[in-house]
């Protein structure tokens, strides 16, 4: 077995308190030259849940089903949580592992794809803390991206079928199921892995997004129409992202006579806020708007069989031979190096 001291849940990170917001975001945008105003524009999503991220809480949740699950299949490793913008910090994590005396870590991060945001922007803020650490800082392995791993698709078709359920049956015969993530800058999309690597347009992202998507479909009780849409655009319109956004997207579809939607939150591992306002809020008016039904699938949170797939995960690199990234049939992303 490799000697692995500790496993580490790295995640973004939230508010939880009103006051908490306003800090919590410009840790997020420092050094991106955000104006205020749309800090503050950002930070009224936030009030209309009481300035609270559910995203510590969801952590929290899985942290407990993981504990549980690594005593149930005699996983011996001590279980530690550092977030990248909001406490408990990553910095202040890692500091208190070196202190107690653990040098080798197995980390999972909570996101399921390959792209800088999502997979390189945590190894660099590792090297960075590492780096501040100094020596005996502790060495971290992180776990690859798991989108096409049985235990993450499990919970998308399971809440899939809850949400197809939920519509009225006139409505389901001519549903659209819409498979929403984060939408990223093209350049970055291609930057994790481009034609040259067999990929296309939209990158190893966008290839892996498509990838679950159908997964999911072909898991379903009949064929359903469906595609992949974008939400929570955050750049200046004069830079592409990648589209179609989930409410452009809506309105097209009505004018078309879909009669309803069900958006599965694909690109998520747990309802953050980024969930909450845009799906549940902003994509839901939407809906009510243009006159079509409106569901939304869970995603994966503390499913029994994503709780599994951590457990799963950690075997696989502590009993296994677990390095980098595995591309389920896709090209090997630029955006994935291996770590173990």
């Amino acid at each position: 077995m490799r000697p692995y001291d500790a496993f580490l849940l790295i995640s973004f990170g939230g508010p939880e308190g009103e006051d908490e917001v306003i800090p919590f975001l410009e840790n997020v945008t420092r050094g991106r030259n955000i104006p205020r105003e749309r800090l503050a524009e950002v930070g009224e999503h936030y009030f209309l849940f009481g300035g609270v991220s559910p995203i510590n809480q969801q952590c929290r949740d899985l942290l407990a089903a993981v504990t549980a699950k690594f005593d149930e299949d005699g996983i011996d490793l001590p279980i530690y949580w550092g977030n990248r913008f909001w406490a408990p910090m990553l910095a202040d994590t890692l500091a208190r592992m070196k202190e107690d005396g653990v040098r080798r870590v197995l980390a999972l991060p909570t996101s399921a794809y390959c792209n800088w945001s999502s997979r390189t922007a945590y190894l660099e803020d590792i090297d960075r803390v590492r780096a501040a650490l100094g020596e005996d800082a502790p060495e971290i392995d992180l776990i690859r991206p798991f989108h096409d791993h049985p235990g993450f698709i499990e919970p998308l078709v399971e809440h899939t079928r809850d949400a197809l359920d939920a519509l009225p049956a006139e409505q389901r015969e001519g549903v659209r199921l819409l498979f929403s993530a984060h939408s990223i800058p093209t350049t970055m999309a291609q930057e994790s892995g481009g034609p040259e690597l067999g990929f296309g347009p939209d990158g190893a992202y966008g290839a892996q997004l498509a990838r679950v998507a159908r997964l999911v479909v072909d898991r379903l009780d009949r064929e359903y129409p469906f595609e992949v849409v974008y939400q929570s655009r955050s750049g200046p319109p004069s830079q592409p992202w990648l589209e179609p956004d989930v409410n452009d997207r809506m309105e097209e579809l009505a004018e078309e006579g879909v009669p309803a939607v069900v958006v599965i939150p694909h690109g998520f591992v747990s309802d953050h806020m980024e969930v909450k306002f845009d799906l549940d809020v902003e994509a839901r008016d939407t809906a009510g708007k243009l006159g079509i039904g409106y569901e939304r699938a869970l995603s994966p949170g503390t499913h029994p069989a994503f709780v599994a797939m951590v457990s799963d995960l950690v075997r696989e690199y502590t009993e296994g031979d677990g390095a980098g990234c595995r591309g389920g049939g896709l090209p090997a992303c630029a955006q994935c190096p291996s770590r173990a």
